[in-house]
């Protein structure tokens, strides 16, 4: 089988997408098996993390096989070893990859000189693996997303670049409102611009919407910009009064951690009503082990 990588929605047809979505169901009402044995995984970390590192362990411990967690502190890439150096060596001695860091750049690197599967577990550009069980959860709840409207409202980071993609993956509209300077890449919002609609209004953007989606105004690494970003986004709470704009049956999802008060009311994201966050964070378990099953053939 092709080696294949995962360092964006792209990197899958809307077909093969559809189906790791579909198998990620299944595994879900089916998680044991040993059709990993003897496979294991490496798990690099530049980024700090709580569902990530849970949910690939979890999933690869459930499929039989093992993972091997590593820090910048426990590797020579923290000590400055080029990336296509650790990239070879340590391919050479696991079955897949997963990375979380910094520059998009970096892990692109790392998947071109490593002979095994790469998965993005997030970079400062894409979180693809959150889409996946993002849209899972969507499929699971409320059926399928295609033909729907989605909005995201806040801060115009790796996840929004990812609903961008998934927009034209999943063949969605997606509605965009974030505070001026705080956009999205500017490449890929032209590139979907069929489908994708950019303002600074919430209302406007939520209106209508099938399902409503927020992140953290702040992101890793961006700490000394907080409270510049909290002037900036001074009226972008997600709550029930914004909601009422949406589609009478819209949903609301978050990526976590969420930070109540802020981008969520805490009202809000414990409405099982239309909060869908715990099922999308335990969705990265089930649609994580759907994808390297795709990866491993």
């Amino acid at each position: 089988m092709q080696k294949r990588h995962f360092l964006s929605l792209l990197d899958c047809s809307p077909t093969e997408l559809g189906q790791i979505i579909e198998r990620g169901i299944a595994l879900k009402a089916d998680p044991i098996s040993d059709r990993f044995k003897g496979k294991v995984m490496a798990m690099i970390f530049d980024k700090s993390s709580t569902r990530t590192r849970i949910s690939f362990e979890a999933g690869m411990a459930q499929l039989g096989g093992s993972a091997l967690f590593l820090s910048s502190r426990d590797t020579q890439l923290g000590r400055g070893e080029p990336i296509e150096d650790s990239a070879r060596v340590i391919s050479s001695m696991v079955d897949i990859i997963m990375v979380r860091t910094f520059g998009h750049d970096a892990i692109e690197k790392f998947a071109q000189y490593s002979s095994v599967p790469v998965i993005n577990a997030l970079t400062d550009s894409y979180h693809p693996c959150q889409l996946l069980a993002d849209i899972m959860t969507y499929v699971e709840k409320r059926g399928s997303i295609a033909g729907k409207t989605v909005a995201w409202v806040g801060d115009g980071n790796n996840m929004c670049n990812s609903y961008i993609n998934a927009a034209r993956q999943f063949d969605f509209n997606l509605r965009i409102a974030c505070p001026d300077n705080f956009k999205p890449l500017e490449d890929i919002v032209s590139k979907n611009s069929d489908r994708v609609w950019l303002g600074e209004n919430p209302q406007e953007a939520v209106s209508g919407a099938d399902l409503v989606v927020t992140d953290v105004w702040t992101s890793m690494g961006q700490e000394e910009e907080k409270q510049k970003r909290l002037q900036a986004f001074a009226g972008f709470e997600v709550n029930h009064e914004l909601m009422t704009h949406a589609a009478s049956n819209a949903a609301f999802m978050h990526c976590l951690p969420a930070y109540r008060g802020l981008e969520v009311s805490g009202e809000l994201i414990e409405d099982p009503a239309i909060s869908l966050v715990w099922d999308e964070a335990e969705n990265r378990l089930h649609a994580q082990k759907a994808l390297m099953e795709f990866l491993l053939g």
